[in-house]
């Protein structure tokens, strides 16, 4: 290199933050995910602002997205209301969770993808560490992830597609289930490993029936006792 000629700096590429009014969607709903804001919290466009960091307009505009999504309730001049979960949401999830998780189950569980034991066997790792952590939101993830990958592997597309539109929702009731029954972060895991079992023995009517009694549990919301089977 000729000595009057200087080397090009390295470019660098600032990080851009994202915008206002996704910062702020990101916020509430995380607070809700995780009962920070539980239901029947009434949230003010001013709180929101001051907490965020940014004007009451980006505000306006997260909120009108979270109401589409059915997590809150505006009222004008007054805020916006997270709405608890209903009796029927929860009869609606466990039935729609039970006919997808229930198919891909027996579907796999007669030749089981290598890949997805290892899956499996890595986030069962993960719900331990989060459980050892006191960790009940970033659980909620790891456990709605757990069965995230069978209905994967099942190769359905459009069920897959169906089951990931209940996303937000499996996070909150798994977080509202574990704050309502605190021994039930043991209890997933133990049934985690029991459908994991279940599936490198290739047994279908066992892997199925502890589907259902796992999935069913999140009743507990609906009725205020356990759910058991009759």
């Amino acid at each position: 290199m000729d000595a009057t000629t200087l080397p090009t700096p390295p470019t660098t590429t600032a990080v851009k933050s994202p915008p206002a009014a996704e910062r702020v969607y990101l916020h509430v709903k995380a607070g809700v995910l995780d009962r920070s804001y539980e239901g029947g919290t009434l949230l003010t466009e001013g709180d929101l602002a001051d907490t965020v960091g940014v004007s009451r307009t980006p505000v306006r505009e997260a909120l009108l997205r979270l109401e589409a999504e059915g997590l809150i309730k505006l009222y004008p001049k007054k805020g916006a209301l997270v709405l608890p979960v209903s009796t029927q949401e929860i009869a609606d999830v466990v039935e729609t969770r039970l006919l997808v998780e229930q198919h891909s189950v027996a579907k796999v569980v007669g030749a089981v993808p290598p890949q997805l034991i290892t899956s499996l066997e890595e986030s069962l790792a993960e719900q331990r560490g989060h459980a050892a952590a006191g960790d009940l939101a970033a659980f909620a993830v790891a456990d709605r992830c757990f069965h995230a990958e069978i209905v994967r592997a099942a190769g359905n597309r459009i069920l897959a597609h169906l089951y990931d539109q209940l996303r937000d929702r499996q996070l909150r009731m798994g977080v509202a289930t574990m704050h309502a029954e605190p021994g039930r972060v043991a209890k997933n895991i133990a049934e985690h490993t029991e459908i994991l079992e279940a599936l490198r023995d290739g047994a279908a009517d066992t892997a199925a029936d502890i589907v259902q009694r796992h999935v069913s549990w999140v009743k507990v919301l609906a009725t205020g006792e356990p759910w058991s089977r009759s």
